[in-house]
């Protein structure tokens, strides 16, 4: 009897229908420390990215997506403990992240060992998708050389000398030497470059020497190009110190909506932008727009589009491969493909898994009622108009 009703059971049970199984994400960034504001914008457009691209449904091909998160800290041995945790202890499938580019290059051998694909996204020294990249690695937010050309096509011209500031790491190094490579045949000079420690406060120092280098040169137009992420703001520092005693405007690349309320001091300033939400006009940047107010009471900013087109391109990728655990079948579908973005479409260059998009030259306005300085639109910088080297 009591085996009749264990084979009954048996049956009964093996006529339900089978759980779906379920994809896992992983997003590995520094949730804490200097650029937390940098890793909330992401996560809220990683997720937003993820639901605009399922309708809602937050699954794929009737899996449900669970997505797991992991604190870096910034630090890059904890960054590749944690990917190796994800992909070996969590069976994650594909992983995102991290804001910080010295924590992504320690993470960058843990997708190459574990055969799991990685998109990177914030984080933009060009070593990523460059000398240390792997065929693992794919990238969603811009590089170095695509904020460097964009901003040399900004600002590069006859008779105009520049200065440059950057953190002393990887993305401000990584970001001077691709912008100097990409002034290259616009006529401008690069005059100096200054590298400070990315917990600088005091930028007495570091404004004086390049004061004293500009001094005396020779110029139609002198140039600071400020390079900056993280705590601090070299921008107010070093105009409070007026630079134009030596004849020098200040210039930089666009950044969160926190960091342009110091733009509002500084009408007419110039550079290029990865994303202002009011620049890029088609339905999905519509969508995020308008459901980012409706939820928070505010615009999306630089790192929620960029969180955004990861989540998307995370959604088309594992629709294009008919799943998420063949990591090759993924690679393939991901190599040379196109998605729709805020920013408009995306497409991962084959050669190095490189997102290629557009850029926007933008001047900066201050209007009344909005807290920041505004950055207008003056040319969209197409990925066709950019000759971003290809350095693996």
């Amino acid at each position: 009897m009591k085996r009749t009703l264990g084979l009954a059971l048996a049956a009964s049970l093996a006529a339900l229908p089978a759980a779906a199984e379920e994809i896992r994400l992983a997003h590995v960034y520094g949730q804490t420390g200097p650029f937390e504001a940098y890793a909330a914008q992401s996560h809220t457009g990683f997720m937003l990215g993820l639901e605009y691209a399922t309708g809602g449904t937050m699954e794929i091909n009737g899996e449900p997506i669970r997505v797991i998160q992991y604190d870096t800290q910034l630090d890059p041995a904890r960054g590749r403990s944690l990917l190796a945790e994800a992909y070996g202890d969590d069976d994650v499938q594909i992983a995102v992240g991290p804001v910080s580019s010295g924590v992504a290059l320690a993470m960058l051998p843990v997708a190459e060992e574990y055969e799991r694909i990685l998109i990177v996204e914030p984080a933009v020294a060009d070593s990523i998708t460059g000398a240390n990249w792997n065929r693992y690695i794919f990238r969603t937010s811009r590089n170095s050389s695509q904020d460097a050309i964009s901003n040399a096509i900004a600002l590069g011209q006859e008779g105009v000398a520049i200065a440059t500031l950057a953190p002393d790491y990887a993305f401000g190094r990584d970001g001077v030497a691709a912008f100097a490579e990409a002034l290259e045949g616009t006529g401008a000079v690069l005059a100096h470059q200054e590298f400070a420690p990315t917990d600088t406060t005091d930028f007495t120092a570091a404004a004086e020497r390049i004061f004293q280098a500009m001094a005396n040169v020779e110029a139609e137009r002198k140039l600071l190009f400020i390079i900056w992420a993280g705590g601090g703001n070299p921008m107010s520092a070093i105009n409070a110190m007026d630079p134009s005693r030596f004849g020098i405007e200040i210039a930089t690349g666009g950044n969160i909506l926190p960091a342009l309320v110091a733009y509002r001091d500084f009408p007419g300033l110039e550079g290029a932008t990865y994303y202002y939400y009011e620049i890029p006009q088609n339905p999905v940047n519509d969508w995020l727009v308008a459901t980012h107010f409706e939820r928070y009471g505010t615009p999306p900013d630089f790192f929620t589009a960029g969180g955004m087109a990861a989540g998307i391109a995370v959604v088309e990728a594992i629709r294009a491969a008919g799943g998420a655990d063949d990591t090759e079948a993924l690679i393939a579908a991901m190599e040379g493909m196109t998605w729709e973005t805020p920013k408009g479409p995306m497409t991962f260059r084959p050669e190095d898994h490189q997102a290629m998009q557009s850029m926007y030259h933008f001047r900066i306005e201050v209007q009344d009622g909005v807290d920041w300085g505004v950055p207008v639109l003056v040319r969209e910088i197409t990925a066709d108009q950019m000759d971003v080297p290809i350095r693996n």
